[in-house]
């Protein structure tokens, strides 16, 4: 008996993701897609470090175009056949590149950063088949956060838990996250970290999923 995914897609395409987001396999799970998970190996600190070596100061959407085409094509050398999807988000503040915090204080002062100012998200998603980048697709969104209470921070913080370490913001928008903000700018799906219609639209072209 066939699953509904598989009536969408063509039965001869392996589609892999390349990440261990649960944000982004909840999207393509989501949209009806069929997929495995094998996360690339990369030290994606190491690269951006690299990117910002001296006086650089790269473009975030190159930087997360550089992370997402290397994830794909990383793990598209161990699977050449596959249709392997890469993707990657950068928030930057005022030029400033934030990382996932490592811990709940971590994310306390990730939001305390980030309260009543706008900062903007980049998310680039790339497919790469036989080890190589075949196409790409990049947009940004720019949230601005409210200038919540201490007792809000807290409450929200408790109730979201270790969750909220999952992001490199400290929020999700599908959560309670969307409560920090008083105005967000840009596509639902780019905030989550995965320009999820031009990924839908190009594996439709190429036959991947049904017209």
């Amino acid at each position: 008996m066939l699953k509904a995914t598989d009536v969408m897609q063509t039965q001869d395409a392996t589609i892999v993701l390349a990440s261990a987001s649960p944000s982004r396999a909840a999207l393509l799970r989501a949209a009806g897609l069929s997929f495995e998970i094998r996360a690339a190996d990369l030290d994606e600190a190491a690269i951006r470090d690299v990117m910002q070596e001296g006086d650089k100061c790269p473009d975030p959407g190159d930087v997360a175009e550089v992370l997402a085409r290397a994830k794909a094509e990383t793990v598209s050398a161990e699977n050449p056949e596959a249709i392997v999807i890469g993707a990657d988000q950068i928030l930057t503040l005022e030029g400033d590149i934030f990382e996932k915090p490592a811990n709940m204080d971590e994310a306390r002062k990730t939001l305390l950063k980030l309260k009543g100012r706008t900062h903007h998200l980049h998310a680039c998603v790339c497919v790469a088949r036989n080890g190589q980048g075949v196409w790409g697709h990049g947009e940004a969104a720019h949230l601005t956060m409210r200038d919540f209470s201490a007792e809000f921070l807290g409450a929200y913080l408790a109730a979201e838990g270790d969750d909220v370490l999952d992001s490199v913001g400290a929020y999700k928008l599908e959560s309670r996250g969307v409560q920090l903000f008083s105005e967000i700018k840009g596509d639902y799906f780019t905030v989550l970290g995965l320009p999820l219609v031009a990924l839908l639209n190009y594996l439709r072209n190429e036959g991947v999923l049904q017209l």
